[in-house]
């Protein structure tokens, strides 16, 4: 797939009845084909920036671009092959079995009223299988683990093949072995080509996983850039409010406080 960018250009956000605003001119470039990390500490406004890019929340003010073209001008059809969200507490209404979640993924590029084709059982099964889920498809969600629902929303976003991919807290509620298949499948899907952007409040995943880093504080974006530029204990000690040091092993960083 060829990598798209993303632009945010002064955008003003503030959700309906609060009196403080979440962004008052905030400006990003996201790098295409790069997986960026929105790191900061509660409030800091990184679950909105995703839904803003994604088009669920729509800035008061300013532009977001994707492949410099104004997000508001895609259709939600278009959005929906273009974009895909793995939030970090999905409110799924219906007692889906595994493999009927996973396939509404397949819904942006299905007609109204149309049933999934066999490419689409296909292409469903298979985001099953590379998120180490193949044999929960015939389970209810309901009867999942937390973590496990965790793998099939991410499963439902594969099943998309999105350019872009969102990811709020993405190893939220996970063991350490499908941790560790996450990441992977992220740094897969960045290497086939798609833009990858994720939520964190774990500074150490962010040195082991991300190319680029936005540090963000109370919806101000305090640095933002390539990894080696950004994440230093200069710049995450302003972002907390404590000190904090930075040490690179194996070519991986990790902090310390």
């Amino acid at each position: 797939m060829t990598p798209i960018s993303i632009t945010l250009s002064d955008i003003h956000f503030r959700y309906d009845g609060r009196e403080v605003a979440v962004f008052e001119g905030l400006s990003l470039e996201i790098p295409p084909g790069s997986i960026t990390a929105i790191l900061g500490p509660n409030g800091a406004g990184k679950s909105t920036l995703l839904y803003l890019i994604l088009g669920l929340l729509a800035p008061a003010q300013g532009k977001v671009l994707l492949a410099q073209r104004p997000q508001h001008s895609y259709s939600r059809r278009e959005l929906g092959q273009l974009v895909g969200l793995v939030a970090q507490e999905e409110v799924i209404p219906f007692n889906f079995t595994a493999q009927e979640y996973v396939l509404l993924g397949r819904a942006p590029y299905l007609n109204l009223l149309e049933t999934p084709r066999p490419q689409d059982l296909e292409i469903a099964h298979h985001a099953l299988a590379r998120v180490g889920a193949a044999d929960m498809a015939s389970r209810p969600l309901q009867m999942l683990s937390g973590g496990e629902r965790q793998l099939i929303v991410l499963a439902r976003a594969l099943a998309q093949e999105p350019r872009v991919l969102l990811l709020d807290e993405p190893t939220a509620h996970l063991d350490l072995g499908n941790k560790g298949r996450v990441l992977e499948l992220v740094r897969q899907q960045a290497e086939a080509g798609a833009t990858v952007i994720f939520t964190t409040h774990e500074p150490d995943l962010v040195g082991t996983l991300a190319d680029n880093v936005v540090l963000m504080r109370a919806g101000q974006a305090l640095a933002a850039g390539p990894l080696d530029e950004v994440f230093t204990g200069e710049n995450l000690s302003r972002t907390y409010n404590v000190p904090v040091h930075v040490l690179q092993v194996e070519g991986k960083r990790f902090i310390v406080t």
